[in-house]
């Protein structure tokens, strides 16, 4: 009877044992930057965010854990072990006018879907180099060695990044692509790269030159405009002053004409003494009219009794 239960005992302790190995195998824990993918005799059921998290027994289901935090691509270059940055042969590139240039950069990046990342491709990551370096290849050489080396770096940037989205948005493999930084350009050489310095030299004594340039103006002009606004106020002041003046000559002339309309041989009369007045200055005149003696010149002397010349005996002096 006790060798029974004994026996009894070695079986039922492999058991228990047995099923809380399998137990344990039910249960576990997704960090708070990974995604667990969950399959059920092979075919994925389900994804699993951070937590303790409960599944069937293997074979019947597994899990996969993929992490979600951003990752680093290095192209053109590499860290060894002592942190010291070494290139490599991928980091040469030609450009659209055939130059040879040295450019390494880094591309910043992140599973967007664990599923598609698991099972969308046998190796995503190896993939997304392939097409990081295609599109990075493919913008150098729609550009210049000058738009590389010195202001055209934030433009090829963002050039690659966007070409970059596109194929994964083609081979849709569950990676987001964030940032793409160009750590690195210079020309292959010293003699190049000695060239290139002095070309840069130049062009920021040609800034400078410029600068200088819009300083003078912008000291200059405002005084030349200032004088010019003033020669112009003149001017408008001379052409109201001739206008007014016009204006009033016309007004008077009109004026004299109104009356010389109402009384024409008066003012014919008056013409043709200022003529004689004018043209025989300080000659006194006089007329006999009936028997009385009238001094018509000059026009400001007249007299209420003017008498005439004895030796005329009223006539014209």
């Amino acid at each position: 009877m006790e060798k029974s239960k004994k026996l009894h005992l070695i079986w039922i302790i492999p058991l228990v044992l047995l099923i809380l190995a399998v137990a344990a195998t039910c249960f576990y824990t997704v960090g708070e930057t990974e995604r667990a993918v969950v399959t059920t005799f092979g075919k994925v059921s389900s994804t699993q965010s951070a937590g303790l998290q409960f599944k069937l027994p293997y074979p019947i289901q597994s899990v996969k854990k993929v992490d979600m935090t951003t990752r680093k691509l290095m192209l053109g270059y590499y860290e060894d072990s002592a942190g010291v940055t070494v290139k490599t042969d991928e980091a040469k590139m030609i450009t659209g006018d055939y130059n040879v240039v040295s450019v390494d950069f880094f591309i910043e990046w992140k599973v967007s879907d664990p599923q598609k990342f698991l099972y969308q491709s046998q190796d995503p990551a190896k993939i997304f180099k392939y097409v990081a370096q295609a599109a990075a290849r493919d913008i150098m050489g729609s550009k210049t060695v000058d738009d590389v080396l010195t202001t055209g770096k934030a433009e090829i940037q963002a050039s690659i990044k966007e070409l970059i989205t596109q194929k994964l948005d083609l081979y849709d493999i569950g990676i987001q692509v964030l940032n793409v930084k160009i750590q690195d350009a210079e020309p292959p050489t010293e003699e190049v790269v000695a060239a290139f310095k002095e070309v840069e030299t130049a062009k920021q004594q040609m800034e400078t030159a410029i600068n200088q340039a819009k300083s003078y103006e912008n000291s200059v002009l405002p005084n030349a405009q200032a004088e010019a606004d003033k020669v112009l106020r003149a001017a408008e002041a001379y052409k109201e002053q001739r206008v007014n003046e016009a204006t009033g000559s016309a007004a008077k002339f009109a004026e004299m004409y109104k009356e010389y309309s109402l009384n024409p041989e008066v003012t014919k009369k008056r013409m043709y003494l200022e003529m004689l007045e004018e043209v025989l200055p300080g000659v006194d005149l006089y007329i006999d009219a009936g028997g009385s003696t009238q001094k018509l010149l000059p026009i400001g002397e007249f007299s209420s009794t003017p008498q005439a010349p004895a030796a005329d005996n009223g006539n014209q002096q």
